[in-house]
Parts: C-alpha cells; sequence; structure tokens
C-alpha cells in the first residue's frame, strides 16, 4: 500500500521552514502554544474566507505575538485608512479571550501581499471554490483555472482535484486535469499544495491544488566552499 506524505511536510527543513516558529520550554508550554496556533490559525481561516488567503505564520517571543496574513487582496482586510485591520486585531483578541488562549500582552498583526497568486495553491484552491459555489459547470472552472496557472512563467506542472457530488449529481466522484509535471518524492522540487472546500446545498466539494514552480537548489554550501579554497 501506498503512504500519501504532504508535500509541504514532506519538504520541511529542506526547502520549507516552519509555518509557526517558537520554543516550548517544558511539555505544558509546548501544549498550550500548539493549541493557541491551531485554534488562531483555524479561526482566521474561517473568519477571512473568501479575501484569498495563502498562509498564516506566527511568531511567538515572551513579550510579542506576531501573526503574518499572506493574501492577495490585502486592501480588503486592511480597509480605509487601516480600519479593517484594527477591527480584526480587536476581535482576534476578543476571541482568544474567550478561549482562554495564553499570549503575550502585545498581540500584532501583518498583512503580506501575495505578488504570484496564480502560482498559489491556497489561493488557486479558493478561486476554484468560488466558481462552484457560484454554480458555474466545475468542468469549465477548472480548464479555465489551469489555464491561468500554467500562463505563469514560473509554474511547470499542475494539477487540481475536484470530488463529491459534482454537478448535483446523486452519485459521488473524482474529476481532475492536470498540465506538465509534478514530481513529488523530489524533495528540492518546490511543490505548493492546498485543501479547499466548496459548500454547496447537495453537500460539501473537496478541492486538492497541486502546483509544481520548479527546483529550488540551496546555493550558500558551495559560494562558502569556493571562498575557503580561495
Amino acid at each position: 500500500m501506498t503512504h500519501v506524505v504532504h508535500p509541504y511536510s514532506h519538504r520541511l527543513g529542506i526547502i520549507r521552514d516552519w509555518k509557526s516558529r517558537w520554543f516550548g520550554k517544558n511539555t505544558t508550554v509546548y501544549v498550550d502554544y500548539l493549541r493557541a496556533d491551531v485554534l488562531v490559525r483555524a479561526w482566521l481561516t474561517k473568519k477571512l474566507r473568501g479575501m484569498y488567503l495563502s498562509f498564516i505564520e506566527i511568531e511567538r517571543s515572551e513579550k510579542q505575538y506576531r501573526i503574518a496574513i499572506h493574501t492577495s487582496r490585502p486592501g480588503m482586510i486592511i480597509g480605509r485608512g487601516g480600519d479593517g485591520i484594527e477591527k480584526l486585531r480587536a476581535a482576534l483578541k476578543k476571541e482568544m479571550a474567550r478561549l482562554k488562549i495564553i499570549t503575550p500582552q502585545d498581540v500584532k498583526l501583518d498583512i503580506v501581499e501575495v505578488a504570484n497568486p496564480e502560482a498559489d495553491a491556497a489561493i488557486v484552491a479558493a478561486m476554484v471554490a468560488e466558481g462552484i459555489e457560484k454554480r458555474l459547470p466545475f468542468r469549465r472552472v477548472l480548464k479555465t483555472t489551469i489555464e491561468k496557472i500554467m500562463a505563469n512563467r514560473d509554474v511547470q506542472g499542475a494539477r487540481i482535484s475536484v470530488s463529491g457530488r459534482l454537478g448535483g449529481a446523486e452519485m459521488a466522484r473524482r474529476e481532475q486535469i492536470k498540465r506538465g509535471g509534478i514530481p513529488l518524492q523530489t524533495l528540492r522540487a518546490d511543490i505548493d499544495f492546498a485543501r479547499e472546500r466548496a459548500n454547496m446545498t447537495y453537500g460539501v466539494i473537496g478541492i486538492k491544488v497541486w502546483i509544481y514552480r520548479g527546483m529550488k537548489f540551496d546555493t550558500s554550501s558551495t559560494v562558502v566552499k569556493k571562498e575557503a579554497s580561495k
């Protein structure tokens, strides 16, 4: 039997960094910190649905709790004159207090714009979900989306899979569309992966997106060796 590994976790420490960065001094602190990050990330993902969220980075120190929200629509979150981000911070603090999450007093929100949304799996999955929820034909949505992805120079391969009661059919099935190559077992291959759900009246349609953005090579070690030889 095959063992399917998440493309992100498969490359942690090789070409990927952790999305949460902090140190737990003991087991109790580690559990509390992990619970806080999971709940905060889930709340923000639900709150900012429809704003083309890519991913959320969390950094924690003794005095500061920093959350970086990566999105292709920063203006929708920031609001006019920064009003939206202040409301979001206040709502987040209220939710953290309700969930009894231990956090420093200084909670900082940073909004980071994603420069290339068509090469980001999470944003592409949100686009597909939006099209399906608008009752557009799913095959047309898949075709137009993958054409947008492949029009990008950084992308070398892509695959989109949808499963569920497609088109309102009685029996659930899986459909997918693929362009180019996706080397899942090559650790230096920069593969972005995301899951999303389209909520329909007749059930949920699951969406998976893989985007291959070429190989990543760490040249820092070779540079050091060359300088040492000189």
